[in-house]
């Protein structure tokens, strides 16, 4: 079964509404396959998006599950680990799951989520101080770092593939994320910033390049490595925003070129740590949504149910052309045909 992270160790590079698009069209395009969304944001967007976004009350379906009893968020879900942090309780993951398209007419019905929870970052003390606990002949780390894997190895028959949603911090919660899936989809934008992201995540995963040697003992590389387990291959780098004004010569297209130099001399390297062996095959040009996005995921819609025309958002009238609408569904085809 294939399970997908999408992450970056930087913020503001579309992260969740790629994730959502792509998540979304991959389950439309598989009708046959159930597909198993876990979002490990405590800001929740990616939730909110499925559960019907701005218009659709995203938000408040999102607080009718925090109220629920268990709380069917996966902020629910930690809270049932943390009285027994180190041992797998006898749970029924399907208890903390819904069905966003019961909510969300305009998403596919063979997608499941386990919702985020802004009690994540109340938990995340909690969670960050069991995993450093120090037990003789324990592993405390690996224990709490299993959570996520529990939960997918408690449901797996039933799902065929995994989706993540992470946020940007390397907090404990996102290394749960992680640790849990088998392949990283990094997206990145035109700036320096996410050169510098970049970078980070081959460092803070794959233990490359750290300023030095004492932090390797306590990384999350070594503490992965040291219990056997494989660490996730970087499977693919979405450009994202990319506008239709990035010439050879621009500054931008400079930015992406040291991003993908960068890429190769990694690849070269470090070969184990991607599922591609061409550098072209690991990267996928996405254009800047604009318009069309902002309708999107104020409606909770996959590009391929936005319709054209004019449409009222927060009281002003907004125009969807076919055109733009056209290149956002063939951009989002681009990434899920690479996954």
């Amino acid at each position: 079964m294939n399970k997908y992270a999408f992450w970056n160790n930087k913020g503001g590079t579309g992260k969740t509404s790629l994730a959502f698009q792509a998540i979304a069209v991959y389950a439309e395009r598989h009708p046959d396959e159930r597909v198993l969304v876990l979002d490990l944001c405590p800001q929740a967007n990616l939730s909110e998006l499925f559960l019907g976004g701005l218009l659709g009350n995203g938000s408040e379906n999102l607080a009718t599950l925090q109220a629920e009893t268990p709380r069917r968020t996966v902020g629910g879900y930690f809270e049932s680990r943390l009285p027994s942090p180190y041992t797998v309780p006898n749970f029924e993951a399907k208890e903390y799951l819904c069905c966003p398209a019961e909510l969300n007419s305009s998403v596919s019905n063979n997608i499941w989520l386990l919702a985020g929870d802004p009690l994540l970052e109340l938990q995340s003390n909690a969670i960050a101080t069991l995993a450093n606990t120090q037990i003789p002949g324990q592993n405390p780390w690996l224990a709490v770092v299993d959570w996520l894997k529990d939960f997918i190895d408690n449901i797996s028959s039933e799902f065929d593939v995994v989706f993540v949603d992470t946020n940007p911090s390397f907090s404990m919660y996102t290394q749960i994320a992680i640790s849990a899936c088998s392949m990283l989809i990094l997206p990145i934008m035109a700036d320096d910033s996410s050169r510098r992201a970049i970078q980070n995540a081959f460092s803070l995963i794959h233990g490359l390049r750290l300023p030095s040697s004492m932090y390797s003992d306590y990384s999350f590389t070594k503490k992965l490595v040291d219990a056997g387990r494989e660490l996730p291959k970087v499977h693919l780098i979405p450009k994202n925003r990319l506008t239709q004004y990035m010439g050879p010569a621009s500054a931008y297209s400079s930015v992406i070129t040291s991003i993908e130099e960068l890429v190769i001399e990694v690849l070269n390297t470090n070969p184990e740590i991607f599922t591609f062996n061409n550098h072209e095959d690991g990267f996928v040009d996405i254009r800047d949504f604009q318009t069309t996005g902002v309708v999107a995921f104020a409606e909770g819609q996959p590009f391929t149910q936005v319709r054209t025309g004019v449409h009222n958002i927060g009281g002003r009238e907004t125009q969807v052309n076919r055109g733009k609408l056209d290149e956002c569904i063939e951009a989002v085809n681009g990434l899920v045909d690479s996954l």
